[in-house]
């Protein structure tokens, strides 16, 4: 009986030994293997694919406090354009007022014309063509001459008051059309700013549209992935995340220290920032990054102990022009967008300039091609001389 079971217990073994040994098994334990390898590099993806969803959401994160920026922004730069309306109407009214003024100024020299006519002819029996000097020769004697004297030494008097009003009143013409011309000069120029602020108000409203959209795809996105992680038996790997990677730009160095300071300031604004009519001039505004162009380029040259003009008509005129061709880091370019000289920025070499743009706030972006290459009038200004 012991026999028997050794026997049965060897050939058991030996069957199993077999079968272990067979193709089969060896198949089944690859498969085993295989399986275990895959559920590694699936774990793996997932996680990689855990990282990028948790990079989408910042991303989505960021683009949301653009969105807030670009919001308030809005709004700051509406208010700015009720207030140059409410101006453009009270300097109308002003010229409306000037040009009465004149009116009735040259209504009161009309009259006083009419006077003096009038008082020659009452002294002048020929209509008053002749001169005093002929209405004295006219008398007929001596009583007559010497009451004519009189009329005369009191017409002259008069007539010299009333010439000293009429030129009072002429040269305040002369003035007050002066101011209408001011007037309708700088009614010019502020209708003309009004418009540039119009234009640049939709520019950032289709940002905040474009935002919007990559913000819902982004979500879209997150959620899809997250469908996915929830199937992770039948995930495949297919997912598509795009790229966060944003191009870097290497901002060259000077020899100037001056002209360093200058060109690197704006650099920790990039990509949180926002265009902002009148922005940059107080500390508010600096601390939440909150500049125009003219009131970037001031700042940024304050950095570095320069002071210079916060306007473009004051930057366009400000140290030495030179051809674009011989332009260097620290420059300042400006370009005819809404107007001549209407935006301005830093230039940095190799065609490239940092300055506050409407769309993105303060940004790098390239003067040889698109939008601003056919914006750039060529005035290139160097304020720092090495």
């Amino acid at each position: 009986m012991k026999k028997q079971l050794l026997t049965l217990g060897a050939t058991t073994l030996l069957g199993i030994g077999t079968i272990l040994a067979s193709p089969i098994g060896k198949a089944e334990a690859e498969n085993s293997k295989n399986n275990q390898d895959q559920q590694s590099d699936i774990s793996k993806e997932i996680s990689q694919k855990n990282a990028e969803i948790l990079q989408v959401q910042d991303e989505m994160i960021r683009l949301a406090e653009q969105i807030k920026r670009l919001e308030q922004a809005i709004i700051d730069n509406n208010n700015k354009i009720m207030e140059t309306e409410t101006k453009v109407k009270e300097t109308e009214a002003s010229i409306a007022f000037l040009h009465q003024e004149v009116t009735n100024i040259n209504e009161k020299i009309e009259k006083r014309n009419e006077i003096i006519k009038r008082r020659a002819q009452s002294l002048q029996a020929s209509g008053g063509k002749e001169s005093y000097f002929d209405v004295l020769l006219g008398s007929e004697n001596f009583s007559d001459f010497v009451g004519r004297l009189s009329a005369v030494a009191t017409m002259v008097q008069a007539d010299q008051d009333l010439v000293k009003q009429h030129e009072a009143d002429r040269t305040a013409v002369q003035q007050k059309q002066s101011e209408v011309e001011l007037k309708l000069s700088e009614l010019k120029v502020i209708k003309t700013e009004l418009e540039g602020m119009q234009t640049q108000i939709l520019e950032q409203k289709d940002e905040i549209d474009a935002l919007k959209i990559e913000l819902q795809k982004k979500e879209q996105q997150k959620l899809t992935e997250k469908a996915i992680l929830q199937q992770q038996g039948e995930y495949q790997g297919t997912g598509n995340i795009t790229s966060m990677a944003t191009s870097a730009y290497l901002i060259p160095e000077s020899s100037n220290k001056a002209i360093n300071i200058v060109i690197h300031a704006g650099e920790k604004y990039i990509g949180n920032s926002v265009y902002v009519f009148g922005g940059g001039r107080n500390a508010y505004d600096v601390a939440n990054g909150r500049f125009d162009c003219s009131g970037f380029v001031a700042w940024a040259f304050e950095q570095a102990g320069v002071k210079v003009g916060a306007y473009t008509e004051m930057l366009k005129n400000t140290g030495t022009r030179v051809p674009f061709s011989e332009a260097r880091p620290g420059d300042i370019v400006f370009f005819d967008t809404y107007k001549i000289d209407g935006h301005v920025g830093i230039y940095l070499g190799g065609g490239l300039f940092i300055g506050s743009q409407s769309k993105t706030g303060i940004a790098i972006a390239d003067l040889t091609k698109g939008y601003y290459a056919e914006k750039f009038n060529g005035r290139v200004m160097r304020i720092i001389n090495d």
